[in-house]
């Protein structure tokens, strides 16, 4: 007989406790051999001043299973503290978040009865880093970080997923037309990589209109890869018009570890109340059941849910004219169960063969030629555009001279327009009429500004990298 495989569980917050007993139950009676190790995370932890919800000890017991199912969690609002989610993505490398959304016509309402896609969401990095600064009285920042690395693990894993799934499409939306470096930089990756999959269709869409399209007409897609931000919110979308969101399960796939979980959030209005749909956590748990190898219990599973949805037995926010019967967490527990062993007969069946995740390599190139070219100097001051232009040319030398005073990222000065409205954060260019600078003709500057009393709050390094500039211009320079 196999031995159990390790897993850890947490029972999350609100909805969490109660939909994570209805998967457990199934698995159990579905025969999956597992050995469960549980461990509490969430919104009781954050309030014993643990502010990353997560206690050390837990992060033990993932480390060991290296296979994590998760209940849904409250992260509080504010107050410093950081989301347990992106928290265990980051630093157990699971940087592939993969979430399918699939209509279920026509027993599920939806408008769109083709739909069929898979959404690949990188998940590391982007606006996610979380990493945000106050600088001025009016003015916060957010950094976006985008890694070659990062753009080269999710692009190619995607590639290698339409590949082994039997996929035909690969879309990647992005933002570059307006975030030239960053977006930009996940576009050519894309472009870069699609060159080795010349079997695989491949085209690149901007995230708005993208967005639009897959919300009118998701039957044209077939998989997607985006980033952090654009992919959570894509899928939300994806996952409520295929039907509900409560049916969407996900999978966040590293090379070491990695999590499944419901893509919904805790829903603390109706816990304790019955009425959650717990579709997402059972479908993500038969990920995970592929995922280790237990595809025969996965398809068990899977085939049992598929079988309750054509019967009509349906949560309340499945529940609609071509349902049956309106039922509970507890109830539509009851009704899969019953129908372990069964096959649906109108919808796909399931098949699990085994489901490996591919290991993806990055090879990290030459560094390039690095030249440093300028400053961006940013400052907290209130006042009229020209009149911070007169004070800062004041500060030009042999070395670096004043190029222009962007506001929320537009040019003011010089010749700048009087319509632009302007708050108190500022950012100075100073650039080199010369080759390069060095690191002290930057210091000697903001010691100099800082002698006349100049609040910079920020600096930013302009750099060429093998002769091509490693910065934007300021809109409308």
């Amino acid at each position: 007989m196999m031995q159990p495989t390790p897993i850890t569980i947490a029972h999350g917050d609100g909805i969490g406790p109660e939909i994570m007993s209805v998967a457990i139950r199934l698995l159990n009676e579905a025969g999956a051999r597992l050995a469960i190790e549980e461990i509490q995370v969430g919104e009781s932890l954050y309030k014993q001043g643990f502010s990353s919800g997560i206690k050390p000890e837990a992060w033990e017991s993932l480390r060991r299973t290296k296979v994590f199912l998760k209940s849904p969690i409250t992260t509080p609002q504010g107050g410093g503290v950081k989301s347990l989610n992106v928290t265990i993505r980051k630093t157990l490398g699971l940087y592939a978040n993969i979430r399918p959304c699939i209509s279920y016509h026509p027993f599920i309402a939806t408008k769109h009865p083709k739909m069929d896609v898979v959404i690949i969401r990188e998940n590391e990095e982007d606006l996610y880093a979380g990493i945000e600064h106050r600088q001025t009285d009016e003015v916060y920042q957010c950094l976006k970080l985008i890694t070659r690395p990062g753009c080269e693990k999710i692009i190619r894993y995607a590639f290698e997923y339409v590949m082994h799934r039997g996929r035909k499409k690969l879309t990647c939306f992005t933002k570059d037309n307006i975030m030239k470096l960053t977006d930009g930089l996940f576009h050519q990756v894309f472009d870069e990589i699609a060159k080795e999959y010349p079997k695989v269709q491949t085209e690149h869409l901007i995230i708005d209109i993208g967005m639009a399209r897959i919300a009118d007409s998701p039957e044209r897609f077939d998989v997607i890869v985006l980033p952090n931000l654009y992919g959570d919110i894509m899928s939300d979308v994806a996952a409520e018009i295929s039907g509900s969101v409560g049916i969407a399960p996900s999978a966040n796939i590293g090379d070491h570890i990695a999590m499944f979980e419901a893509i919904h959030g805790s829903a603390p209005d109706i816990a304790g109340k019955n009425v959650a749909n717990p579709s997402g956590l059972i479908l993500s748990a038969v990920k995970m059941l592929a995922h280790i190898g237990q595809g025969d219990v996965a398809a068990r599973v899977h085939n049992a849910w598929l079988k309750t949805i054509e019967e009509g037995v349906h949560t309340a926010d499945m529940f609609s004219d071509k349902s049956r019967k309106k039922v509970g967490t507890t109830e539509f527990g009851d009704a899969v169960a019953k129908n372990l062993g069964k096959s649906p007969d109108t919808l796909k069946p399931a098949i699990y063969a085994s489901d490996p995740t591919p290991t993806i390599h990055y090879t990290p190139r030459p560094p390039e030629k690095k030249e440093l070219v300028g400053i961006d100097v940013f400052l907290h001051w209130r006042g009229d555009p020209d009149a911070l232009g007169a004070a800062m040319e004041k500060f030009n030398s042999e070395q670096l001279s004043l190029k222009m005073i962007t506001n929320r990222g537009v040019k003011v000065y010089p010749d700048g327009f009087p319509e632009t409205f302007c708050t108190d954060h500022w950012r100075c260019r100073f650039m080199t009429d010369g080759d390069t600078i060095s690191h002290n003709d930057a210091l000697r500057l903001l010691g100099n500004l800082a002698l006349a009393q100049f609040d910079f709050i920020k600096t930013e390094h302009l750099y060429n990298f093998n002769g091509k500039a490693g910065f934007s211009l300021g809109q409308g320079q």
